[in-house]
């Protein structure tokens, strides 16, 4: 984690105070951690392949500048939530969208193509079906939610998730390891739920 956490929310609450000037500086300060967490969401991608994190950071960029949510941002962490879900809203979009034009067949693929191709192969689930998953998971556990979020999307490690969260590392280690078992069968209910329809 790259900027201290006492700027970021130095930052974010001169934005909150009405300095809109702070904005691309926030953003221009958060680039690495950012574009980190964008990898994070394409993991098992090919290295070459920062064309499509920088995309994904900049359209995530841009939808969080024209949003208003950005200055109700207290700290570190609910900035880095809003990014994160930022990206994956980008993404969930672009999936919507290429499913219902695959079945107009005008369409053309472009860079987020590969980034949910390469997701949803190394994962073996469709991008919108973990979301689904994940909002389920958000009813009964919040926590677990955002320690998927920040481990499994945002690449951080058990004690940056502590460090981020507050809590302790066995506590991050518990909430991972249960939110991966949810994740896992209601992905396996839907999978089975699916294939019984025809």
């Amino acid at each position: 984690m790259n900027q201290p956490e006492h700027e970021v929310s130095m930052l974010l609450q001169q934005l909150k105070d009405g300095d809109e000037s702070v904005k691309e500086q926030l953003f221009v300060g958060l680039q690495d951690e950012l574009r980190q967490m964008a990898a994070a969401l394409m993991r098992r991608e090919r290295a070459d392949h920062t064309l499509q994190a920088t995309a994904l950071v900049n359209e995530a960029c841009l939808k969080l500048l024209d949003s208003s949510a950005i200055g109700n941002a207290t700290d570190r962490r609910y900035f880095f939530g809003m990014a994160n879900r930022a990206m994956r809203q980008i993404l969930v979009d672009h999936a919507r969208k290429r499913q219902t034009n695959k079945r107009g067949g005008d369409y053309q693929r472009g860079s987020l193509d590969i980034v949910l191709d390469n997701f949803e192969a190394s994962n073996g689930c469709r991008f919108i079906e973990l979301e689904a998953s994940l909002d389920e998971l958000e009813k009964s556990s919040p926590r677990q939610r955002e320690v998927v979020e920040l481990r499994f999307f945002s690449g951080l490690s058990i004690p940056e998730v502590a460090e981020v969260l507050g809590v302790s590392e066995g506590t991050v280690e518990r909430d991972w390891r249960m939110a991966r078992a949810k994740l896992y069968q209601q992905l396996r209910d839907d999978e089975s739920s699916t294939q019984g329809n025809p």
